[in-house]
This record gives structure tokens, sequence and C-alpha cells, in this order.
């Protein structure tokens, strides 16, 4: 996770990706992905595994540059010099990325004591509001190993809050949750959205996410934006690999 001490211009920031191209070992990762992210908006990254949609994610939070193209934030380079320091950004990662050795409200104002930005008391308090946010309210001693895969997707989501962010990325949300956990995650990053008003980034290859939550969706595959539109448009597809994602069923051998 990452955030800036200094508030932007907005509760939200609009990202763009201009014709990106990432090639790892001769083998190209991205071919060319272009696209817009509206401030406030949930747009989700769908696609199958291999698919390109994490090295995506590396580039919008700056730990991967690209070979050619540009990630742009409220219309300047990612890495112009001092931009992080006026937006700040939350990152949810697939895993959750709790440590073990610290307990729920440490993990959560992690942040805040590391950075000195509040008195205790106001740290305390804090931890206290985001998790009742996210319907953990009481767990600040228990420990990581303590929690479902669930709960704690959704410290992460209360640790991500702490920084007030104008922009929140999720890796796979909803990876190693069974349906209905999956669901409430989904149910979680909507309200966190109508609450914080962020943008939001969701990188996923869970279809009911997906559908469930965007505003608009861009598939991609093999390094590439296949389509990008609204769940519904994107549902129309008739480009075979879209189609070939969307139906995809397990099917037992007779």
């Amino acid at each position: 996770m990452s955030a800036a001490q200094n508030n932007g211009s907005h509760e939200s920031v609009r990202v763009e990706a201009r014709g990106l191209r990432k090639s790892f070992g001769g083998h190209e990762v991205l071919r060319g992905v272009s696209f817009t992210v509206e401030r406030g908006e949930i747009f989700v990254l769908m696609g199958p595994s291999g698919s390109g949609k994490s090295v995506l994610l590396k580039h919008i939070i700056g730990l991967e540059e690209p070979d050619a193209g540009e990630l742009l934030l409220e219309g300047q380079g990612i890495h112009t010099e001092g931009l992080r320091d006026r937006y700040r950004m939350a990152m949810v990662f697939q895993s959750g990325a709790l440590l073990n050795s610290l307990t729920v409200g440490e993990n959560v104002g992690l942040y805040l004591r590391e950075h000195r930005l509040k008195p205790e008391a106001e740290i305390q308090r804090i931890i206290a509001e985001k998790l009742e946010i996210v319907g953990l309210k009481g767990t600040e001693e228990k420990i990581p190993g303590e929690l479902s895969g669930g709960m704690k997707k959704r410290v992460a989501l209360a640790r991500a809050l702490v920084i007030e962010p104008q922009l929140i990325l999720y890796d796979e949300p909803t990876s190693e949750l069974d349906p209905l956990i999956a669901i409430t995650i989904g149910q979680e990053i909507l309200a966190l959205r109508d609450r914080t008003h962020a943008t939001s980034i969701v990188v996923t290859h869970d279809r009911d996410l997906a559908f469930g939550i965007a505003d608009r969706i861009a598939m991609i595959a093999e390094g590439e934006i296949l389509e990008i539109g609204r769940p519904e448009d994107v549902r129309r597809s008739q480009h075979p690999l879209v189609r070939k994602f969307l139906t995809a069923d397990f099917k037992p051998k007779s």
C-alpha cells in the first residue's frame, strides 16, 4: 500500500493508459494496451490467468515501467517527480498481505503509526472506525492466523481506508473465497466506493464479481484489450475470445 501525505485536488483521480507495451525475456506481455478510468468509477480488468492483468496493475502502481507507451494520473506521467506525493493511493493485495506478527488493529493502523500522522488516541479511534465499516468491529486484538480468508480481505480493505484513498487498486479480491464470501467482498467494494468516492480499479478473473460491481469492464487476453464497455455491452460482445471466457463452464467428462 502506498499513500501521499497531501491531499490532491479531487476526492478521486483519473487514470489513463496509452499504448502500453511490456516484454519479459522476449515474450510480449502487454501489447499496446490503452484505456481510461474516469474519476469515481469502478473499472474492472477481467481476463483469464496469464492475460497480463497483474503486470498491468504493477504499471499502475509504479512497480513496472513500460517498454513503450505511458500511464497517466490526472494527465501526468505516473513517474513524474512528486506526483505520488499529491495523490493518495491504496492497494488491496490478493493475499491481503497482512503482517502475521501484528494484531489486526496494528495492521490497520500501521501506516499512521509509521509516519506519525496522528496522536495515538486518534489512531485507535480511526482503526476502530474503519474496522466497523467493513463489519469487523471488536477484532483489534486478534491476529491474522485467527481469521478466515474473507476476514483477512476485509482487514486489508480497512487498512486501505485508513489513508482515505483517492485511488484503490484491487488484485483478485475474491480469489480462494467461497461464493457467499465473494459476494460479501463485492458488496464491500461497492460500499467503499460510495463512501469514499475513490476511483477503483479491480483486477479479476471472477466473472460474477466483475458483472456485479463494474461501471465498465475491460476484457483483456494475451496482453490485449479485446472489449471495453459497460457490463451489458461486454456481455453482448461477439469477439470469439470474449465469448469463450464468458461462456466457459466446467463440464465433467462422460
